[in-house]
């Protein structure tokens, strides 16, 4: 799974969300065949599900309130479990929330199993602009300094308030405006050095050769996909 080609993951990821997307919200039983991808991919690409979800902790609350809503909106009832009636609002509230997590573990299998570099060379051949390409490299590489420099800030605070509990919030836009000023400066060295070392423009990516896995794997599995979604065996 890890020495696959960038673009056939690239693209069966993005493909995989569209076609989750493209569900009915009261669709829950082919919702559910569609898990088989993810688990697959935790699977295959040794990853850890323990770990990916203590890693999106921060995304998933947000994606799984979504629809927590529905059941005050959509209250007509469309089944039964057992005696209890199930309404379409809680249908909905469920496939809408299984949508969600489904994306995000696709997006979290892609990026577990696939370097960053690879991602902006399969981006670079699908013919996004170079610049685009170059940002979300560089994003990438250096968002961990961004978290150093706001974590520095943050010390120093503490450091002159000992007693406070936390960051007083009329002190936000000031720790936030120092924040952007010491990224500028650390991205004016950063480029510097770039520059020192040779940069032009863009970086050298190291081209991968097609093999009959990398065209197999991701044909199979959209075959997989447009038959759960469209031959209607799943209800």
């Amino acid at each position: 799974m890890n020495e696959l080609h960038p673009l056939g993951k690239l693209l069966l990821s993005v493909l995989y969300i569209f076609i989750v997307v493209s569900f009915d919200k009261y669709k829950v039983v082919p919702l559910i065949v569609m898990s088989v991808y993810p688990f697959f991919g935790f699977i295959a690409g040794e990853l850890s599900f323990k770990e990916g979800i203590y890693r999106m902790r921060l995304i998933l609350p947000l994606v799984l309130f979504v629809g927590i809503f529905n059941p005050f909106f959509d209250k007509q009832i469309v089944g039964m479990i057992g005696s209890v009636p199930v309404t379409g609002g809680v249908l909905s509230m469920f496939t809408v929330m299984l949508k969600g997590f489904y994306s995000v573990l696709a997006v979290y299998i892609l990026i577990a199993t696939t370097s960053i570099d690879d991602i902006c060379y399969a981006l670079r051949i699908l013919h996004l602009p170079k610049v685009l390409a170059i940002v979300i490299l560089l994003i990438y590489r250096y968002f961990g300094i961004m978290a150093i420099e706001a974590d520095r800030i943050m010390t120093a605070y503490k450091l002159r308030a000992p007693h406070q509990n936390g960051i007083h919030y009329k002190a936000w836009g000031t720790l936030v405006g120092q924040w952007l000023l010491r990224s500028m400066d650390r991205a004016e060295n950063v480029y510097e050095s770039m520059l020192l070392r040779g940069f032009t423009g863009d970086f050298r990516i190291r081209k991968k050769k097609v093999r009959i896995a990398d065209i197999l794997y991701p044909i199979i599995w959209l075959l997989a996909f447009a038959f759960v979604r469209y031959s209607g065996f799943f209800g």
